[in-house]
Parts: structure tokens; C-alpha cells; sequence
């Protein structure tokens, strides 16, 4: 294991691509086992990949390109400022609020981060708003893409830990509807808001303008009710709901609002290949650091070390955090659930876990990493659309941190936070 360790770290730390660090770290373990036919690489690659609930993965990233280009996204974006633009803090309220309704649709926070973030950061910017304040938030308002439902790291955490995908769903409700009112706290008592006569408070939105605005984006709020509703009904599973919501996302697009043409269609089908083949190369590549992980007997170790010179149930739930925190700072979110689910899930159960609670902490923790240095990929997205460097926009993420790692300590010792809903959908 420590020649696996050794040369997984040498590759991250020359910004190998993090599926090449795990596909050659795992060969080197094949390796130093000896025994292992080089044969069997492919056959577990094939075999990673091979799921009917990952086929759910290119469906939302495609839905939400087309949410983007057929006017979804800025109307629901208009409904958000109609709804606490007006409030004190306004623009910062919106970021959040647009991000809770583009959660409802991807399930990816790098997607929100750019969509939400090419709207909003120049209207804050223009409005007066600190652009390392107005940066920070749009990184850390679409940590609820992938916590809301859908979400495609639930689908891997489901995937990977044969779990309900569903229930998973339903276990991200309330922590992510959390994440998001903390970040509203933050931004409301933040000096980052606009000073002087850009920092005055517009008048409050009238009741028909705010119908108006709601008949205008009340397909785009429909949709997540949509898909979330026909699965909990039974009417299809998440991996057609994926497909629904992509013809959904056109047929609202093109005939509805009729900023959807035609030929933008090739050129958003390859942006989203392009995501998926990432996605399900680092897939492919995990199943393999998979295998070996289980070969090497990791978990039993992993347990007999958690719980041999530690018997508070407490300390343990903080010693998973601190490291998933820790993982998640420089690995990537899909790969770190396939890798780590096999070896922490025995561990949780252990300790009296429920798999759908202890899936909510992992993608809560991990989606986290997403918004901290070096490689958080939501930093590099928002500092981008802002041009400011990474150095700037990490101090400006601090407060938003620190909200986040306290729903994440609500969420992990309050069990019914995440468990209360998907209960009740189970005990039906």
C-alpha cells in the first residue's frame, strides 16, 4: 500500500490529470501484488462503468447545458431577484436563491458556478459589490448543486454503495436548503455589500410584477418538481428522469421560449460528452483502485485502526470529517466517492451509521472541497469569470467556509436532518 500511496501523491503533485494518478497507482499495486493477470485492467473498467444509473450522469450535464442557451437559467435567475433583490444585501441573496433553483436541475456545482456566475458577478461588480465578496459567493452557492436533488455525486455514492438513489436524493433536501440559509446569513451581515448610493435598497417588489416574473420562469421552477416528483411516484427511475429532464430542458427552450436553435445543438452535445468522458474515465479508472482496495483487505484495517484506541462514537464521526475535508481539497469529487465509499462505509455501519445519512456527509464534505485551495475547481471557475487571482477569492471564501463546516457538524450529529425525509419516502 505505501508504493501505491507513494506514487499516487508523486503524480498529484505534478498535476498529473487525477485520472492517471489513480489508473497508475493502481497498476503499480497490480504490480507489487504479483499475481494478478494485466488482463483483468480492462475487464474492471468495462465493469466500473457498466451501470444503468450512471447512464443519469450525461443526461444532466446535457440538461443543463440546454438550460443555459434556451433562457432557463436567466429567468430563473430574474425570479430569484424578484424574490430578495430588493432585501439588503440584495444581489448576494440572488446568487444563493438562483443557485438553490439550478440545483434542482444539474446536480453539478461547477455548472452552476458558470451559469449563475456569467449572469451575476458583473451585475454585482456593476451594482458595487467587493468583487472577491461577489466571487466567493457564486463558489460557494453552487456546493448546493450537487447536494440538492439531483445530484450526480449521490448517484455515484449510490452506485458505489448499492444504495437508493432516491432516498439519497431526498437525504440532500435539507442540508442543502440549510447550506443555502447560512450563506444567506453570511452575505446579509457581510462587508462585501455595496457602500453609498449603489448599497441603496431598491423598492420592494410589487405582487404583480412578482406574478409576472413567477408566469415568466414557472416552467424553469417547475422542472425539478417534475423530476424529483416522478421519481418519488414511481413513474420512472433517476436515470430517466435524467433523459425527461433533458427533453424537458429542449422542448421548454424551443418552442416555449424560443431561444434554443438548432444549431446550437452539436456544439452543446460535445461540450457534454466532453464532461462525461472525463467523468466516467476517472470511473473506469477508480473501479480498478477499487479492486485492489477490497484485495488488500483496506476497510478491515481502516476499522480495526479507527476503533482500536478510539471508542467515542463522536470522535470518530470528527476524524472522518476531518479527513474527507482534507480529501477533498485536492481530489476530485466523483473520483474520491468511488475510491473511498468501499473503504468508509464498513466503518460508518460500525459505528451505527445508516448508508443514505452517511452518504449525505460524504458529498456534503467532499462538494466543500470543491470551494477550498489548491484545487478547488469552483475557485478557478468563479476567479476566472471575475479575473481576480485564487489567493484573493480563498480569503473571501473564509466566512462561507465556516458556514458550511458548521451545517456539515449539524448534518453529521443530527441524524434526522438528512434521514427525516427520505423515512418517510421508504416507509411508504
Amino acid at each position: 500500500m505505501i508504493s501505491i500511496s507513494i506514487s499516487f501523491l508523486v503524480l498529484l503533485s505534478v498535476g498529473a490529470p487525477i485520472a492517471f494518478c489513480i489508473g497508475i497507482s493502481a497498476l503499480a499495486g497490480l504490480i507489487q501484488l504479483g499475481d494478478i493477470p494485466l488482463l483483468l485492467i480492462p475487464h474492471m473498467m468495462f465493469e466500473g462503468t457498466d451501470s444503468f444509473p450512471l447512464l443519469a450522469v450525461p443526461f444532466f450535464v446535457l440538461a443543463g447545458a440546454l438550460m443555459n442557451a434556451g433562457g432557463i437559467t436567466r429567468r430563473l435567475v430574474n425570479f430569484a431577484n424578484l424574490l430578495v433583490g430588493h432585501v439588503r444585501s440584495g444581489l448576494a441573496l440572488v446568487n444563493v436563491v438562483a443557485s438553490m433553483f439550478f440545483a434542482g436541475v444539474t446536480g453539478a456545482a461547477v455548472a452552476d458556478t458558470s451559469a449563475i456566475g456569467s449572469v451575476l458577478i458583473p451585475a454585482m461588480k456593476e451594482e458595487g459589490y467587493d468583487l472577491d465578496f461577489s466571487a466567493a459567493i457564486t463558489a460557494a452557492s453552487s456546493t448546493m448543486g450537487p447536494i440538492i436533488p439531483p445530484s450526480i455525486p449521490m448517484i455515484i455514492y449510490g452506485v458505489s454503495a448499492e444504495q437508493s438513489i432516491g432516498a439519497l436524493f431526498l437525504a440532500g433536501i435539507i442540508p442543502g436548503l440549510l447550506i443555502g440559509l447560512a450563506l444567506m446569513a453570511v452575505a446579509y451581515f457581510n462587508k462585501g455589500q455595496p457602500q453609498g448610493r449603489a448599497g441603496q435598497l431598491r423598492e420592494a417588489t410589487s405582487c404583480r410584477s412578482l406574478l409576472l416574473g413567477g408566469k415568466d420562469a414557472i416552467l424553469a421552477l417547475f422542472m425539478p418538481a417534475f423530476i424529483l416528483g416522478g421519481i418519488l411516484a414511481g413513474i420512472f427511475t433517476p436515470t430517466e428522469a435524467a433523459a425527461v429532464s433533458v427533453l424537458y430542458a429542449f422542448f421548454v427552450g424551443r418552442f416555449v421560449y424560443k431561444e434554443l436553435s438548432w444549431r446550437q445543438l452539436p456544439a452543446l452535445m460535445q461540450e457534454s460528452l466532453v464532461v462525461t468522458a472525463v467523468i466516467m474515465f476517472i470511473i473506469a479508472k477508480a473501479a480498478i483502485f477499487g479492486w485492489l482496495v477490497a484485495a488488500l483487505q483496506l476497510p478491515q484495517k481502516i476499522i480495526a485502526l479507527f476503533t482500536a484506541g478510539i471508542s467515542s462514537r463522536w470522535l470518530i464521526l470528527i476524524l472522518i470529517n476531518f479527513f474527507l475535508l482534507l480529501v477533498g481539497t485536492f481530489m476530485e469529487t466523483t473520483a474520491s466517492l468511488i475510491i473511498l465509499t468501499p473503504v468508509l462505509l464498513p466503518l460508518a455501519k460500525q459505528i451505527g451509521l445508516d448508508p443514505i445519512h452517511f452518504g449525505a456527509i460524504m458529498v456534503l464534505n467532499l462538494v466543500i472541497g470543491l470551494t477550498t485551495p489548491p484545487l478547488g475547481v469552483c475557485l478557478f471557475v468563479s476567479s476566472g469569470i471575475a479575473g481576480i487571482s485564487l489567493e484573493r477569492i480563498s480569503r473571501a471564501m473564509i466566512p462561507f467556509l465556516l458556514a458550511a463546516i458548521v451545517v456539515l457538524l449539524l448534518v453529521t450529529y443530527i441524524p434526522s436532518l438528512s434521514m427525516w425525509i427520505p423515512q418517510l419516502y421508504l416507509q411508504r
